[in-house]
């Protein structure tokens, strides 16, 4: 199945604005840097749509455009404990049996539990919603400390700003890394988080990383990438012992350092890979990895494709 080119979100009464500010920002408009989507937020039928922040909606679609839509999202809502509309359910599941790529962010989640659609797979919401969705639908294998968890056509997500990891998610998965990565630079967020929800329960962790000497020495990691970049050298630099810097770097980056290297080595394998033609051993290189066995190996974990397959379904080079 081609890539989705058309997005509805659902937005029911009550909707999360921060949800609604989320896939507006990601998969609307991005100026002509950027291919754009047809996108629409949709209600059960069009007028003013009530919000969790009590300023109204005017949506002019209503659930016939989940109808049309490749990627259908159903949005937050404050209301969540109670079961959406029938035609909200019968919407749903239309759409999944047509095709439709079906996701859900935050208690979106428990939209499509109500309409079967999570009976069976593995799926997230927020956690602190995490047994509540266990004791409503026990069919659904929840796991609360996942950022997003994809089961194919239907992809469910983390709450609150995870909302962005799980778009981008579904970004990187149809249509490359380069989109995904461009996005991300034009809204001002990594393009891919290591870890769950649990790093988030006791305190946040900024991603913008405020501590001004780890910040010049993951500046200076993500320039010298191809080289082996040892912790020991990490710390060297930060002027830091290795359990010091292990502490003050997953303090503020939610992660580990061997976590967050592999992290950026994949997405500048997965860049080189879209976006030139470069022999897959020289792409390896250029990203760190001793030989293009170790890449294969590290990309078929963690991507779950070879690198070669990869770029023959995202390749944009010339």
């Amino acid at each position: 199945m081609a890539p989705f080119t058309t997005v509805a979100a659902y937005a029911p009464p009550g909707v999360g604005m921060l949800a609604v500010g989320i896939v507006t920002e990601v998969f609307g408009p991005h100026g002509e840097a950027l291919p754009g989507f047809d996108f629409a937020l949709c209600a059960d039928r069009p007028g003013p749509v009530p919000t969790d922040l009590g300023v109204p909606l005017a949506l002019t679609h209503g659930l016939d455009r989940l109808a049309s839509a490749d990627l259908v999202i159903a949005l937050p809502w404050a209301g969540f404990r109670t079961p959406p509309a029938p035609a909200v359910l019968d919407a749903l599941t239309a759409a999944h049996a047509r095709g439709a790529l079906v996701a859900a962010h935050c208690v979106g989640a428990f939209a499509l539990a109500a309409a079967g659609l999570l009976d069976g797979r593995r799926a997230t919401t927020h956690w602190r919603f995490a047994d509540l969705l266990t004791r409503r639908h026990p069919r659904v294998a929840v796991e609360p400390d996942a950022l997003y968890v994809d089961e194919g056509r239907v992809v469910t997500g983390a709450g609150a700003a995870a909302g962005f990891d799980l778009c981008l998610h579904l970004l990187r998965r149809e249509h490359g890394a380069a989109m995904a990565n461009a996005v991300a630079r034009d809204v001002v967020l990594p393009s891919h988080r290591d870890g769950g929800q649990a790093q988030y329960l006791a305190a946040p962790v900024p991603e913008d990383c405020r501590d001004e000497r780890l910040a010049e020495v993951l500046a200076w990691a993500r320039e010298n990438l191809h080289e082996p970049l040892p912790v020991a050298e990490l710390a060297r630099r930060a002027l830091m012992s290795k359990r010091s810097f292990a502490r003050r770097f997953a303090a503020a980056t939610g992660t580990t350092p061997h976590a967050w290297l592999r992290s950026l080595r994949l997405s500048g394998a997965e860049e080189l890979l879209e976006t030139t033609d470069l022999p897959v051993e020289e792409v390896a290189r250029r990203v760190g990895y001793g030989s293009a066995a170790v890449l294969r190996e590290q990309f078929v974990r963690r991507r779950g494709v070879p690198p070669r397959s990869y770029r023959r379904s995202f390749t944009n080079a010339p």
